[in-house]
């Protein structure tokens, strides 16, 4: 595990002086309602967990910007009178948009010099490219000395996100990057555009993320959800209801639905229902967290999994197989409608990661699952025991 000193040390050896400024930020994934709950108005569960990147940045008296990536052992240059999104530049685009953003909202910037140091690269997922704008954002911040309240920050990477890199504003991610708080989930609310950290708190347990090393790639495109008409009969379903996150839940009356949906395709209605009821199960997981019941929090996570699996065909045989494993860890196995252990799928597209939250004494059991995972399908998976973390902050030597 890299130390504060480790990064200071990367970015003296570059640039020849300490950083200005570091900025840890953790890694993330999310639990729940990842899937167009952003497009429906509705609210993602995630986790920010100890899987840090940093990024460290001194100022300089040009307009020149440098990006080290420690770990690709690359370099990039750019211009603050000159900033494209370039192919060859990947990675560096990301810290780019950052600076565009900044620039776009009006602020005036000097050049920097960047050290970026993650021993998790963005391609693996788990939140380490928002984990690297999020911390380029803060930084740039401090060390340019800019006075901003938080909601310009987020129009800096609103805008770089969707004018220069030309994607999503994910507010789920930038939430769980900036504010979440150790031994807490937080909860986005996209329809008021909040967030709220609930602790969570299940002794006995352990939080692993398996990367499945299985090859990515899409079997359906999810833009075909995101439709306004969608967005039209699913609102037709919401009704409000007091005391619960977010003030309103779907009509699930089975004759309402049916009525609602006759108008879409048998495939898109499957979609959709997993729209309703993934709103449901976050309900129920906060319910369980709040009220600190796990088996009520886990049977919404197995049973999200199912409804990903069997209603919007997101995941694949390889995971299905791990989490079979996961269920397999249950102590009564005729009857599990208490389970002691829950998993899911995570991560944008046709997925290769998965969460599993189990009994401390069942890690032993769940890692030779996974050895035996390897020898069936041939892919080494990687686990990451992990914890929830901080959002992002300074680090000083």
């Amino acid at each position: 595990m890299a130390t504060t000193k480790d990064i200071y040390a990367a970015h003296k050896k570059e640039y020849g002086d300490n950083p200005k400024v570091v900025i840890s930020t953790p890694g993330r994934f999310h639990l729940m309602g990842e899937h167009s709950c952003w497009f429906f108005k509705d609210k993602t569960l995630s986790m920010a967990v100890n899987i840090p990147v940093y990024v460290a940045v001194s100022p300089r008296d040009d307009t020149t910007l440098k990006f080290h990536f420690v770990q690709l052992k690359e370099r990039k240059k750019s211009d603050l009178t000159n900033l494209k999104v370039k192919k060859e530049d990947r990675w560096a685009n990301i810290l780019k948009a950052v600076v565009y953003g900044f620039l776009s909202c009006g602020f005036d910037l000097r050049g920097m010099d960047f050290t970026v140091y993650s021993e998790i690269l963005p391609s693996a997922g788990f939140g380490i490219t928002s984990a690297i704008k999020a911390g380029t954002a803060l930084a740039i911040k401090k060390v340019q000395k800019i006075n901003c309240e938080d909601s310009q920050l987020l129009q800096a990477l609103d805008i770089g996100n969707r004018l220069f890199l030309k994607t999503r504003n994910l507010i789920a991610d930038n939430f769980a990057a900036l504010y979440s708080e150790p031994g807490s989930m937080i909860l986005t609310d996209y329809g008021k555009q909040t967030y709220e950290n609930i602790p969570f708190d299940f002794g006995g347990y352990k939080i692993l993320l398996t990367d499945a090393k299985v090859p990515r790639f899409s079997i359906w495109n999810e833009d075909e959800i995101r439709e306004p008409e969608h967005a039209l009969l699913l609102g037709d379903l919401k009704e409000r209801k007091k005391g619960i996150p977010g003030g309103w839940v779907y009509d699930t009356n089975p004759t309402n639905v049916n009525e609602m949906l006759s108008v879409v395709s048998e495939d898109m209605r499957q979609k959709l229902l997993y729209i309703i009821y993934e709103h449901g199960l976050i309900l129920d997981a906060l319910d369980g967290i709040k009220k600190g019941k796990f088996t009520k929090f886990a049977r919404a996570v197995n049973n999200s999994h199912k409804l990903l699996q069997e209603n919007y065909k997101l995941s694949c045989p390889e995971i299905d197989w791990i989490l079979k494993r996961v269920g397999e860890l249950e102590p009564n196995l005729v009857d599990i409608r208490e389970p002691v252990t829950c998993g899911r799928i995570t991560g944008k597209g046709f997925g290769r990661c998965l969460y599993a939250i189990i009994r401390e004494s069942d890690e032993e059991v769940y890692r030779k699952k996974l050895d035996e995972y390897s020898r069936i399908f041939g892919f080494e998976a990687e686990t990451f025991e992990v914890k929830p973390a901080k959002g992002a902050h300074q680090v000083r030597l």
